[in-house]
């Protein structure tokens, strides 16, 4: 009996390292960009690398019950929920390329053009209303759009308002696994 239950905890053991293996850069990557940290110099995300760790230790956690889930889905669903959570106690700029967007604003972008979540989804994970993740999802482009053409407006260095309405069609972003296309703000810092 006790051999068995070594054996499993050995497959187990085996089948996650293969997942962190394989998912651990892009989910590092997007813990990167929910916090606003600079991806380089090495070392600089440490707070990207505290959350991805508690994220991927429940995601360990709850392995076997996983029962045909995605582990890929139930980690990114683990770090939105523990970057909300902590959101509010870090509220100065760090640098990142996603540095000037408050908390909601970085956490539905990223979700919605990074890791192609639907809206409905991301809607659903976070507790809003889809027309509310489009709003900020728009008005976040709004803000990195006025960024990279160097224009900054009252608040977080965006512009004061506005939905942003003829920004990019829902759902574009990085397509496949070779991550963000070279002109997004994703692209900077640390590849996926």
């Amino acid at each position: 009996m006790r051999e068995r239950q070594t054996h499993r905890d050995r497959l187990r053991a085996q089948e996650f390292e293969a997942f962190v293996a394989g998912a651990g850069g892009r989910l590092l990557h997007t813990a990167t960009l929910l916090t606003a940290e600079p991806a380089t110099p090495a070392g600089a995300n440490v707070r990207a690398g505290r959350l991805l760790c508690a994220a991927l230790a429940r995601t360990y956690a709850e392995w076997d019950g996983l029962r045909g889930e995605d582990p890929y889905d139930r980690t990114r669903q683990e770090l939105a929920v523990r970057f909300a959570r902590e959101a509010w106690r870090h509220r100065r700029p760090l640098g990142g390329v996603l540095d000037r967007l408050a908390p909601l604003e970085r956490l539905v972008l990223v979700l919605r053009l990074y890791e192609e979540v639907g809206e409905d989804q991301t809607a659903a994970l976070l507790g809003l209303p889809a027309d509310r993740v489009r709003a900020v999802c728009d008005r976040s482009i709004a803000v990195m759009r006025s960024a990279g053409r160097g224009t900054a407006g009252p608040g977080r260095g965006g512009p004061a308002a506005g939905s942003g309405r003829g920004g990019p069609a829902a759902g574009s972003g990085p397509r496949g696994p070779r991550g963000p296309a070279a002109g997004s703000p994703f692209a900077s810092g640390a590849a996926p």
